[in-house]
């Protein structure tokens, strides 16, 4: 086995022993998700139906009887319930109600009326005014028939005069969990298969750069003269060219997954609200809910569009390397530009751009659309996180061998837990105006844009109050 095919036999084994513990993970996490989630509809059922046996014993004394009525109806009451491809047809809910001494004197299934459940967590914790929870399975050693419980207390007068709790089965929802793991193995299955075969099909390219240096070699023989600066030059870009391909051989793969997988995680939201407006389109409605739902749903399909076309625009310019064609640039008159076309959106707000008086110019070898996209990115960022009347500062600090541009605003600042985090993809704060996120990928942009001029960005709370971004380009030379 030669060391190129040990190599990739490596990086196969890593990826599958990692994507089985991610796997493996996720699986393990999936009960207890679900399990929160049906706790929290329970808590909110025990807090509803202690309120109604409080409304019925207001002289202090328990009157549970109001509910058997109820509990007989519903159970005996058949429906179809489509959820997610799960039929679900009757209520698995039970209620039991007991007094202040932790005697049952209500059970919905009539199983344990009278015992004494004062020993129970739940119904323990709820009649010393705690919040109580357990699971304890109908039959012992039969992890099968566990029930999940969550008991509130009962007060009148300020006085705990009992105590509600709310079980459910965890069968009821058992089926959503395997449907869930039968999901997650499948996308993992076919995502190690679709990356076996990604690597197969590189392996073969990245052949190919090793041949490069017989080519070489092939071609030093052939030479009827003996240069060393142009054999030299020579033998350093043929290094350098089957260096580039064969990184990015081996790093699309992880690139693409994380895209994937992120761009994913973005557009759930907005398809769950647009799945959820469409569902209620389809029932009769006023005219001016109808409205609201189409609205609804073009202003998250725009979000969509937005999401993916700035997406597009980053993925085009991560895979460039250098710039293309480049011209020297005047910093100042680029931030008196974009001052000027800013302005009016400003105004609009009811803000203020304002460019500090400078001493000289200073010029720099750049992209001037690539440039004037990314100051736009910050003067934008500025001016949505900026309260009204605010005031959005552009300024130019020449360096001896870089020039600094900053966009300072009057805004509430970075909060300290989203210090480390604004460069990354997808990541967005709340505008303060609003409460929206935007699609999280502007400063990932100024970020490649200053990379390829080789630059750099920063963003961070200024001292007298608001945030600060600053791009940092090198001088002409």
């Amino acid at each position: 086995m030669t060391k190129r095919t040990r190599i990739f036999v490596g990086i196969l084994l890593a990826y599958v022993v990692g994507v089985s513990l991610l796997m493996y993970r996720q699986l393990e996490e999936i009960d207890p998700r679900y399990r929160e989630s049906a706790e929290e509809s329970l808590v909110e059922t025990a807090q509803l139906l202690a309120t109604l046996v409080e409304g019925v014993s207001r002289d202090g004394t328990l009157q549970p009887d109001a509910l058997g009525p109820v509990f007989q109806a519903l159970y005996a009451k058949r429906f179809k319930a489509d959820i997610y491809g799960f039929e679900k047809t009757r209520v698995e809910l039970r209620l039991t109600v007991v007094d202040r001494g932790g005697q049952v004197v209500f059970d919905s299934t009539n199983r344990a009326l009278g015992a004494d459940h004062s020993q129970w967590r739940d119904v323990k914790r709820a009649l010393r005014g705690e919040y109580g929870a357990r699971t304890s399975p109908d039959v012992d050693n039969d992890p099968g028939t566990s029930v999940m419980y969550v008991a509130v207390p009962i007060r009148v007068a300020d006085q705990i005069i009992g105590a509600v709790s709310v079980g459910k089965p965890v069968q009821s929802f058992g089926q959503f969990v395997q449907a869930a793991r039968r999901k997650t193995l499948l996308v993992g299955t076919i995502s190690v298969v679709a990356v076996l075969l990604l690597v197969v099909i590189v392996s073969v390219w990245l052949v190919r750069p090793f041949g490069v240096f017989a080519d070489y070699a092939r071609y030093v023989r052939a030479q009827r003269s003996f240069s060393l600066p142009r054999l030299g030059r020579r033998a350093l870009g043929a290094a350098r060219a089957a260096f580039d391909e064969m990184r990015d051989a081996l790093a699309g793969r992880s690139y693409v997954a994380d895209y994937v997988q992120t761009l994913t995680h973005e557009v759930k939201s907005p398809l769950s609200a647009i799945r959820g407006a469409a569902e209620l389109l389809q029932e009769p409605m006023p005219d001016a809910d109808r409205a609201r739902f189409v609205a609804n749903i073009a202003r998250e399909t725009q979000r969509i569009q937005e999401l993916v076309d700035r997406m597009m625009e980053l993925t085009a310019l991560e895979s460039r390397r250098s710039l293309d064609a480049t011209a020297p640039m005047a910093l100042r008159t680029l931030l008196q530009e974009l001052a000027t076309s800013a302005q009016p959106a400003a105004e609009a707000r009811g803000l203020h751009i304002v460019l500090e008086a400078g001493e000289g110019e200073a010029t720099v070898e750049g992209d001037a659309f690539l440039l004037q996209r990314a100051l736009s990115n910050l003067v934008d960022n500025a001016l949505d996180f900026s309260p009204p009347g605010g005031t959005v500062t552009l300024a130019l600090q020449r360096h001896r061998h870089s020039v600094d541009l900053t966009v300072r605003d009057q805004g509430p600042g970075i909060p300290d837990y989203a210090e480390d985090k604004v460069f990354e993809k997808f990541y967005s704060l709340a505008r303060p105006q609003t409460r929206k996120k935007s699609t999280g990928l502007g400063l990932p942009f100024v970020k490649e844009i200053a990379g390829l001029h080789e630059g750099r960005v920063t963003l961070r709370n200024a001292d007298e109050g608001g945030a600060i971004a600053t791009l940092s380009l090198p001088l002409n030379k």
